[in-house]
């Protein structure tokens, strides 16, 4: 198999590790939710070698995952795990964090729900959910970049699309999840900081 690539995860690789070397600096455990192609994964476990990662994602994807993880060498990388946030939960194992990247705006709102329900199943007390990707406010696109993202989105699937922050954050704590910090990131993505006091 050739190794899957994603020009948007070798861009976005090195700012979101800006942060997460502070943000996961006291974790051991990391369940990253849609690991997609496998590239973060490898490189944010490489930089942290404190962290046991865990990828996840469709069954589909795990060759792709296991390849980036065979060529790594690297060695807190664990094997991809199925998970399909639109099931159940298929283990209860806990994690001091859950790390997730452009992950929302594909999943329909349903899903989401059902992603966050499975999320706090997963988060240790005091444990951090960690999210990368556009967002709105206020109902408004932050760029003009974003609204043809957004319409681009919702010509494959209409309900894809960019979520308002106001309705993901009150869906987060009604589960627990209570944002600490919303960080500017590049090309007009955000990154959201959720402890979890479930």
């Amino acid at each position: 198999m050739i190794k899957p690539f994603s020009q948007a995860c070798a861009n976005n690789g090195p700012p979101i590790l800006m942060q997460l070397t502070r943000l996961l600096a006291s974790s051991k455990t990391v369940l990253e939710i849609g690991s997609g192609t496998g590239q973060h994964a490898i490189y944010f476990a490489a930089a942290l070698p404190h962290l046991v990662w865990q990828p996840s994602d469709l069954a589909e994807n795990h060759e792709g995952i296991q390849c980036w993880i065979n060529e790594s060498g690297t060695s807190n990388v664990l094997p991809p795990y199925a998970l399909d946030v639109r099931q159940a939960a298929h283990h209860t194992k806990i994690y001091d964090a859950v790390f997730m990247a452009n992950t929302l705006h594909i999943m329909n709102w349903f899903t989401v729900e059902h992603c966050f329900t499975i999320i706090a199943q997963h988060l240790d007390a005091n444990g951090l959910l960690i999210v990368y990707g556009p967002f709105n406010y206020d109902g408004k696109f932050t760029s003009e970049s974003n609204e043809r993202f957004d319409q681009w989105l919702k010509a494959a699937d209409e309900e894809r699309g960019i979520r308002d922050i106001e309705r993901v954050n009150k869906l987060a704590g009604d589960l627990g999840l209570f944002l600490e910090e919303d960080i500017a990131m590049p090309a007009n993505n955000r990154l959201l900081v959720w402890r979890f006091k479930g």
